[in-house]
């Protein structure tokens, strides 16, 4: 069975649908997924067994280049490939627009969708063929599992759902690493950031630990952020730039990671690392870290992250370590 699964960005949401996807496998063995994804996160589907084939997408960067006759090409160019085979069925786990109309509606096959009453722009509901009632008061990872099980057919497990991608990280190092704790600082809105201070306080308790603090980054704005972290303690490194697999790498091999609501923190719980993922004005319950060894705070009441103390963070912090160790 071969389907198409439309959920083009960004790096959190693709990691939210790999549950479904190992859902649907353990309920139709000869499963093989294809998917649209935007250009910088094209390697995320790979990682999970049932990949087939990946279709690049560059919506973002075709937006901004209108004027230019190659955007016109490689959108005509992947148009053709939407159509070239019918799939059997196509899954708009994304519920926008720009999904459902931009790319759905090009392809060939059964189309399957949220209702208008269940998805985030209503009018994206008029171009599947097969509409469900998903309730919205849940998490993603719920949500999309529950519409995957409705549009091919089978009970959803009850059981917690397992991204599936742990295998693709496992890595075997020539000699012990020093220990080591990774810090991700970063995130794409300012009001998820937590106070430089707060990250400063908190490396600071941690310098007796033992451990090597590591922090990852994307742009230079960030890099010089952590830079300026990490120059207060001889106990850190900034990291050189990654990928997304040598990320990946990186989170499987920490011993705990201290997270801001951001994409990094959600394959933290993929890999099924321990992770203290620090939240504020946004809703953890439906679309915070989902899995094994995940722990929030969520500053609910201010939704302010200047409401989570650093003693708070450590303290927790060194209750995971203790609890690693002991097992």
């Amino acid at each position: 069975m071969h389907i198409l699964v439309v959920k083009s960005s960004s790096l959190g949401d693709i990691i939210h649908t790999l549950p479904a996807i190992t859902d649907a496998q353990q309920q139709i063995p000869s499963l093989r997924c294809h998917w649209v994804v935007e250009e910088p996160f094209c390697e995320i589907p790979t990682w999970h067994p049932t990949t087939d084939r990946v279709i690049p997408i560059a919506l973002r960067r075709w937006r901004r280049e209108l004027h230019r006759r190659q955007t016109y090409r490689e959108w005509s160019k992947f148009s053709q490939l939407l159509r070239s085979s019918p799939f059997d069925a196509i899954i708009d786990a994304q519920g926008l627009i720009k999904s459902s109309f931009c790319i759905t509606r090009l392809a060939n096959g059964p189309k399957h969708g949220y209702d208008q009453a269940s998805i985030r722009e209503f009018l994206a509901s008029w171009f599947y063929d097969h509409r469900y009632t998903v309730p919205r008061n849940q998490h993603a990872i719920e949500r999309i599992r529950q519409l995957f099980a409705f549009s091919l057919g089978y009970t959803q497990p009850i059981s917690t759902g397992n991204y599936g991608i742990s295998h693709f990280f496992q890595v075997t190092q020539a000699k012990p690493l020093t220990p080591y704790l990774l810090f991700i600082t970063i995130s794409s809105r300012p009001q998820k950031l937590w106070p430089n201070e707060y990250w400063r306080q908190l490396i600071a308790l941690m310098s007796k630990s033992g451990f090597l603090i590591k922090f990852p980054w994307g742009t230079e704005e960030e890099r010089q952020r952590v830079r300026q972290l990490a120059d207060q303690s001889p106990h850190t490194e900034v990291l050189p730039k990654c990928s997304l697999y040598q990320l990946g790498c990186l989170i499987k091999q920490a011993k705990a990671v201290v997270s801001l609501d951001t994409g990094l923190a959600h394959l933290t719980a993929a890999l099924e690392v321990p992770n203290i993922a620090l939240y504020g004005p946004t809703d953890p319950q439906l679309a915070g870290v989902y899995g094994k060894k995940q722990q929030i705070f969520w500053a609910e009441k201010s939704r302010k992250m200047s409401e989570i103390q650093p003693q708070q963070v450590f303290e927790r912090l060194m209750s995971v370590l203790t609890d690693t160790h002991n097992h």
